[in-house]
């Protein structure tokens, strides 16, 4: 969610959850703890102030370039105690990701 915020900054909830694809409760949800947590900042959209947008907050964005110069195999392996389960791990993922989104190719 923090990538769609950075690729489309000034985004409202509704914006994220359609292009997201995740359920506007998530999306509230998961923006709330990205605004708690400092990575994101939120403003009062000025064409209407019952709208809020939300933009990554410019001091967490050089955080935000390294989580997405880090391929994902990388960041899996390193979070695995045992790097020899990598490739089944990445299987399930493949696999679960065809399943939620069927859109999506596999890689």
């Amino acid at each position: 969610m923090l990538v769609d915020i950075a690729q489309h900054p000034d985004s409202s909830i509704s914006e994220i959850t359609g292009r997201t694809g995740f359920p506007q409760s998530h999306v509230s949800a998961s923006i709330a703890r990205l605004i708690e947590s400092g990575d994101v900042v939120s403003d009062a959209d000025p064409g209407d102030r019952r709208r809020t947008r939300v933009k990554v907050n410019p001091k967490a964005a050089g955080a935000l370039l390294v989580i997405t110069d880090t391929p994902v195999d990388d960041a899996i392996a390193d979070a695995l105690p045992d790097t020899s389960a990598l490739p089944e791990v990445l299987a399930a993922l493949d696999t679960l990701s065809r399943h939620l989104n069927p859109s999506h190719q596999q890689r």
